[in-house]
């Protein structure tokens, strides 16, 4: 199966979790379908969610929660 790695759409600070005491979105190895939430990514106390474009499966996340974030920058593998 091929391997797309996802990257950051904007730059900011990334979230795996939609709150400091919530379970993360995802997980390596977690499936997702095309337009699940993976992560937050805020600028300025706005939060853009980071959605998959498409189905597969987390093989690999590159940053950790609360990590800073360039645009461009690899966030995830997917295996498609």
């Amino acid at each position: 199966m091929p391997t797309k790695t996802v990257q950051a759409p904007i730059p900011g600070t990334f979230y795996r979790k939609p709150a400091p005491d919530q379970p993360v979105f995802k997980s390596e190895g977690d499936a997702v379908a095309a337009g699940d939430t993976v992560g937050l990514i805020e600028v300025m106390k706005s939060f853009t969610p980071v959605v998959a474009e498409e189905a597969g499966r987390i093989v690999a996340f590159h940053v950790e929660n609360e990590d800073a974030v360039m645009a461009g920058q690899p966030l995830y593998d997917l295996e498609a």
